[in-house]
């Protein structure tokens, strides 16, 4: 009987070890983490409608302009040098890139942390965040405020779906391996081309959602590219280093490039819907237990 006691309190603790030390982690990451975004941030972007302000990096290119615009989501570690790596980059293609934070001053390496980021970052207020980015934008005489496009990466790509279902002013999407949406009702609200791009090895995303998701795009009526690269994982355009080497990631940061020029810089591509806009739906719990598993097995030797 004692044995078993002591067998039933040793699992009992190694269960409680288990329970608090993510969450003693997540405490002492997000304590200590406080100043990152004002070392990887250039720019603190006015709230809207009482939303306070946003820090974000802003890259762009030489010149007086004015220039087509991009908002950049960051992948659900925040805002990194990652993502500072592809605005410069995108800004060299001559657009001003935004790339703002949208989990409110938090940034982080650990998963744990991403994860709590990811599911206490709701979609309404990061869309009011957002709103304010595109409000600052519209204000800004470098800026061709209607050619204005959003890209995201991971978590930003889900990011980047949802806010254009809530933006009726955007002239194009790209979604790097975000979570799709399938309804074909909620996806008649999207105002511009989209693109879509995912990995075909991506255990994160099964390719028959990838399907579903285009199917409901052309049953919506909605202009859009989507690209699936044969054996590529999730998060597969890491950075500009991955990019740079060619491969897979080189050609979808080329196709981003191509959609990018067609619906942003030439003429008569974007379009305004007339339709009231349809909320999007909430995050898929499953979806998150997922990113988890990819992120802390499937893709570790990639950065973000």
């Amino acid at each position: 009987m004692k044995t078993l006691l002591k067998i039933l309190l040793g699992f009992l603790g190694i269960l409680l070890l288990l329970v608090l030390f993510p969450a003693a982690s997540i405490l002492y990451d997000t304590i200590t983490g406080r100043g990152r975004i004002e070392q990887v941030a250039n720019t603190l972007i006015p709230g809207q409608s009482g939303a306070p302000d946003v820090h974000a990096y802003v890259a762009a290119p030489a010149g007086q302009g004015p220039f087509p615009a991009v908002i950049m989501i960051h992948e659900f570690f925040g805002l990194n040098e990652s993502i500072v790596g592809k605005a410069e980059a995108l800004a060299e293609e001559g657009y001003l890139v935004v790339a703002p934070d949208t989990y409110r001053g938090l940034t982080t390496a650990w998963i744990p942390t991403a994860i709590y980021q990811v599911l206490t970052a709701q979609p309404e207020r990061v869309n009011q965040d957002l709103d304010s980015i595109f409000a600052w934008l519209e204000g800004q005489p470098k800026v061709q405020a209607e050619r204005t496009g959003i890209a995201g990466f991971c978590y930003g790509g889900r990011v980047s779906l949802n806010y254009s279902l809530h933006n009726p002013k955007l002239a194009a999407t790209v979604v790097f391996y975000g979570s799709p949406v399938t309804d074909v009702e909620t996806l008649k609200a999207l105002p511009a081309p989209l693109l879509g791009i995912f990995g075909g090895a991506d255990g994160t995303i099964p390719l028959e959602q990838v399907s579903a998701f285009e199917a409901a795009l052309e049953q919506a009526g909605i202009p859009h590219e989507i690209t699936v690269y044969e054996g590529q994982p999730h998060a597969f355009v890491a950075d500009m280093e991955t990019v740079n080497a060619g491969g897979a990631a080189g050609e979808a940061w080329a196709q981003m490039l191509r959609f990018l020029e067609e619906n942003l810089k030439k003429d008569g591509t974007s379009q305004s819907p007339e339709q009231p806009h349809a909320s999007p739906p909430n995050f898929v719990w499953r979806y998150y237990l997922m990113l988890v598993y990819e992120h802390a097995f499937g893709t570790a030797r990639h950065a973000h």
